[in-house]
């Protein structure tokens, strides 16, 4: 899949191994580094749903147009869908099969 950083600052971050371990903690930065690399090999975001332990799933509410993966409990790496018109299936919800382009936006805790 292709994937884009929704912040320069993200972006730097994640080129980096030291900053990712200063921004987020080793073992997240190492986590991290895993998501990405599995991102790129995947065709699409329905390969995410089947990866063991990613637990990629949709979000709810103000964020019901993004998805997460795991990371270090309680961190998330948070993206959504990076197409236009992003790929619907005929009941309205994402067609994950098509969606191959993902905005990353941010590593956070979103239960706060």
């Amino acid at each position: 899949m292709d994937f884009k950083f929704k912040s320069k600052k993200m972006k730097k971050i994640c080129s980096d191994k030291s900053k990712m371990d200063r921004e987020w903690g080793t073992y997240n930065a190492k986590k991290l580094q895993i998501r990405i690399n599995q991102i790129k090999a995947a065709d699409s975001l329905e390969v995410l749903f089947t990866l063991p332990g990613a637990r990629c799933h949709q979000l709810k509410g103000n964020r019901d147009n993004q998805f997460a993966v795991d990371l270090k409990h309680p961190f998330r790496l948070i993206f959504e869908p990076y197409h236009d018109p992003v790929p619907l299936k005929e009941d309205g919800g994402f067609d994950t099969a098509k969606i191959t382009d993902i905005l990353l936006l941010e590593v956070r805790d979103y239960h706060d």
